[in-house]
């Protein structure tokens, strides 16, 4: 009985995590966010269709996240998956650094853990379109993928902004001045080198109350961006989810019963 309603947690977790991954983009896209031009310009888009187009991406990812939220359809987690990746990828092809890319792990992690927790992806007509249930029973194989790839997406999403520390992106060190640092820089290399010793910690052993300190660590510091900065933290509930989603696999019941289901399953094989 722990193990389903964990799973559940898990489901919702992830689920909320990727609509808010929807709906924070969507938000940048109404508001016609100007350095999204630069993303345009990756597919030959000039600045006057860049600005007509915003508002329309904008409203179909919001609507994508609010239907996602109402019926969880694969067919719409399949996309975020594709379209997180498209998005994170043209910051690197418009000439910000590979680590844009990696810190937004959580984007399209997050829907991807979610398939994997509901049986793995198929890919066919029927699978797309029908809805997840989050009452289902899952199988200990398919736990056990959710939980080796949420360490693998933390693991990059925090690489990705350390690596951002340590090369001192210019948003990062206007935020720590703003909070009253006298020195950013190195602040920046500090908080850099903690989150990427964080990132293996949680790739090698992760701990659930390590997992836990990340999660209000992430959750808090995403709080600081100068603009905009409620659609800026809606956009990285990817990053939470994972964590939060993580942290509930870590939970002692189900790992007991994890480790209890290979035993039988060795002895069976036996």
């Amino acid at each position: 009985m722990e193990t389903t309603t964990n799973t559940q947690k898990i489901h919702y977790a992830l689920r909320v995590a990727a609509a808010m991954c929807f709906i924070g983009h969507g938000a940048f896209g109404i508001i016609t966010k100007a350095i999204w031009c630069n993303y345009f310009a990756v597919f030959g888009i000039g600045k006057l269709m860049a600005y007509r187009l915003m508002p329309v991406l904008g409203t179909v990812d919001i609507l994508m996240g609010i239907l996602l939220l109402i019926k969880p359809i694969r067919a719409i987690a399949a996309w975020l998956i594709v379209w997180g990746i498209i998005t994170a990828l043209c910051r690197p092809l418009s000439g910000e650094p590979f680590a844009e890319f990696i810190e937004r792990a959580g984007n399209y992690g997050a829907p991807l853990c979610l398939l994997l927790l509901a049986g793995g992806i198929k890919l066919n007509f029927r699978w797309l379109f029908s809805t997840i249930n989050p009452s289902e029973p899952v199988n200990e194989k398919s736990l056990g993928r959710v939980k080796t790839g949420l360490q693998f997406v933390v693991f990059l999403l925090m690489v990705g902004h350390g690596w951002l520390n340590l090369i001192q992106k210019p948003g990062l060190i206007s935020q720590y001045t703003a909070l009253g640092f006298s020195n950013p820089v190195n602040v920046s290399l500090l908080v850099g080198i903690f989150e990427i010793m964080a990132a293996i910690a949680v790739l090698v052993k992760p701990a659930r109350p390590l997992i836990l300190v990340f999660l209000v660590w992430k959750m808090s510091s995403e709080l600081f961006y100068p603009h905009f900065k409620i659609f800026e933290w809606v956009e990285r509930g990817g990053s939470y989810g994972s964590l939060l989603a993580l942290w509930f696999c870590l939970d002692p019941m189900m790992q007991r019963k994890h480790i209890r289901t290979n035993k039988l399953s060795i002895s069976g094989n036996r």
